[in-house]
């Protein structure tokens, strides 16, 4: 495995752990993580890229070895804890940017907002969230008010090889040696040594406010670099968020350079299922000319 090193930085009061891999005199790639991951979940990814690279991959802040907040956790400080973060590694030049999930999300609206801060951008299954309804209002607060009162908890394993069982349950692709690897830092042992998740359960709370997806697309048509969407042939494209296929189309026409290509034989984790695949098409696109 290609070793890496960990930076902490405090990005506007909460204190931010990033993974670093490569040389700092090689090119700035970023690598985002999704919701309920981890930076080191990209170790597969890092060490099947075959050219040299500066990656920076943040723990977003509520995972990992980054900060809780008492205040939970809204996408719009993820935009400014990516801008944050851009400012201390490429600040004087646009970077490449690759998120998965909700990286992938954060990227893509990021890179509209500050359209001349990324190179290039390649969003893995990150394509929007799903159309929120106004009557879905009344429900979503009430939900939300029963989750104030109510906190999400996490229930905690007895060791970390039972937290690599879960994982290799909810992805049968997953080899022993993977699985254990990513339980080691999905979780940590507790002081009663039982094993707790590097995960703030808040993150499970409803969201009160809608996904109003018509406000990323217009952050959307303002992206000018190259976008890939990357996705696997497990997901049926047309179902994505129950768009219609009409609607699909819609998010993708948003980008004004777009292109897209399907990973066969890989779930939505495809960074854990082809790792060598995927680095051959993130590669070929970030160093195409």
């Amino acid at each position: 495995m290609k070793t890496s090193c960990s930076e902490f930085h405090t990005l506007r009061g909460v204190r931010h752990h990033v993974r670093l891999w490569g040389d700092a005199h090689q090119p700035v790639l970023f690598l985002l993580h999704g919701w309920m991951d981890v930076s080191a979940s990209f170790q597969f990814l890092v060490d099947a890229f075959k050219h040299d690279w500066r990656v920076i991959a943040p723990d977003w802040r509520g995972f990992g070895l980054s900060e809780w907040t008492r205040e939970g956790y809204w996408f719009q400080d993820y935009y400014a804890d990516l801008d944050a973060l851009l400012d201390i590694y490429s600040p004087h030049k646009p970077a490449y940017v690759v998120g998965h999930s909700m990286g992938g999300n954060i990227a893509c609206t990021y890179t509209g907002i500050r359209p001349d801060r990324v190179k290039k951008l390649i969003s893995l299954e990150g394509f929007g969230m799903g159309r929120g309804q106004p009557d879905m209002a009344p429900g979503r607060y009430q939900r939300w008010l029963d989750d104030l009162k109510t906190p999400p908890t996490l229930r905690p394993y007895p060791s970390f090889e039972a937290v690599a069982d879960r994982l290799r349950k909810n992805n049968p692709r997953l080899t022993d040696d993977k699985a254990l690897f990513l339980a080691r830092h999905w979780a940590q042992a507790a002081d009663d040594g039982q094993i707790v998740l590097r995960f703030d359960p808040r993150h499970k709370m409803v969201n009160p406010v809608l996904s109003r997806l018509e406000e990323l697309l217009e952050c959307w048509k303002r992206v000018t670099c190259p976008v890939l969407w990357v996705m696997t042939n497990e997901i049926d494209p047309r179902g994505w968020r129950k768009d219609t296929p009409a609607q699909f189309r819609e998010r993708k026409q948003a980008f004004r350079d777009f292109s897209e290509i399907v990973l066969e034989d890989s779930g939505h984790m495809m960074h854990h299922d082809q790792p060598q695949q995927l680095a051959a098409i993130i590669e070929d696109f970030l160093l195409r000319a």
